[in-house]
């Protein structure tokens, strides 16, 4: 059984208070659990030292999937399955695949996104989701630090940081 889940929660007002804070707490060694924001913050994925995602990647690759079996598929079906001889053409008249491989293209890439963001992101239909604080949501910046992770420095030591680098608020949560 998975023990209790404890953070500490630095409340900030202004989008460019909160990047000045990132950027001081992580400098004094604190580890950033997560940062809540209710519209995206330009730059904050730099300052929180993110890695440039792989989802470019996982889209070109399911959009080669679909370019092959839309062209895998097309091929068997004229040449193989129900062969035809349209307008005097070849069964495998490559250019008439263009519109059908493109759209299989897309779809496939599409869905593949999708689907690899929702596994990347832990984003299930069943999993309850850990609200930190409903004013997130609103007009609230907040920077979660898990006490855990951070265990060699104390409680009221990460508070103090978080107060010094401008947080409004500094509060306490707990998940079971």
């Amino acid at each position: 059984m998975e023990r209790d889940k404890n953070f500490v929660l630095g409340v900030f007002e202004d989008e460019d208070v909160l990047l000045d804070a990132i950027s001081k707490v992580r400098g004094s060694g604190v580890k950033i659990h997560e940062v809540y924001s209710p519209f995206p913050v330009h730059g904050i994925d730099d300052v929180l030292g993110y890695k440039r995602s792989k989802l470019p990647i996982a889209a070109f690759l399911f959009g080669l999937l679909g370019t092959c079996l839309a062209l895998t598929m097309q091929f068997y079906m004229m040449k193989f399955d129900w062969p035809m001889i349209i307008g005097g053409k070849d069964h495998a008249a490559f250019p008439d695949f263009i519109p059908v491989t493109f759209e299989l293209t897309v779809l496939l890439a599409a869905f593949g996104m999708v689907g690899v963001f929702m596994i990347s992101s832990n984003l299930k239909p069943w999993a309850q989701p850990r609200i930190f604080d409903l004013r997130i949501t609103d007009d609230k910046h907040v920077v979660a630090i898990d006490l855990a992770t951070n265990a060699g420095l104390g409680e009221e030591k990460i508070a103090e940081v978080l107060k010094s680098s401008g947080a409004s608020e500094v509060n306490n949560k707990s998940f079971e």
